[in-house]
């Protein structure tokens, strides 16, 4: 299978909508030594937002991400597609996904130069496991 795919714990925290407010998360996290693959930041409410990002790993990280405010998300089951970018591959995806009887909670992705990544999050485990099934098949 040209693509890979991967589970993912997704860390989420809440942040002050300001100047500097995602800065001083990200300055926690790099001096622990992370480096992020992941990270979506939106304003939640007037004057608080809220930051997604993977992966952390390892006691150091662990210990930075809950200093900066973030905890491991018990509700949100992610799944990161990594390959060749084609024309369409969203399409194939999410139709792969939805023939698996599975809703998608949430999508990103990207595309740098000819390689794709896509992180989907899911409701639970279980879908998150038939989604992972699911484009086994469909992305031979």
């Amino acid at each position: 299978m040209a693509y890979e795919l991967s589970t993912v714990d997704v860390w989420a925290g809440s942040i002050e909508d300001r100047p500097g407010g995602l800065a001083r998360v990200m300055e926690t996290l790099a001096k622990a030594g992370v480096n992020l693959q992941f990270i979506i930041e939106r304003r939640d409410t007037p004057g608080k937002g809220v930051v997604f990002c993977a992966p952390i790993e390892g006691a150091a990280q662990v210990k930075a991400a809950k200093a900066a405010g973030l905890a491991k998300s018990n509700s949100l089951r992610s799944l990161r597609v990594e390959g060749p970018d084609k024309g369409g591959l969203g399409a194939r995806v999410t139709r792969a996904i939805a023939g698996a009887g599975v809703n998608v909670r949430g999508v990103s992705g990207a595309a740098l130069g000819k390689r794709a990544v896509i992180y989907l999050a899911f409701d639970s485990r279980s879908d998150a496991t038939k989604a992972s099934n699911a484009l086994k098949n469909a992305l031979k």
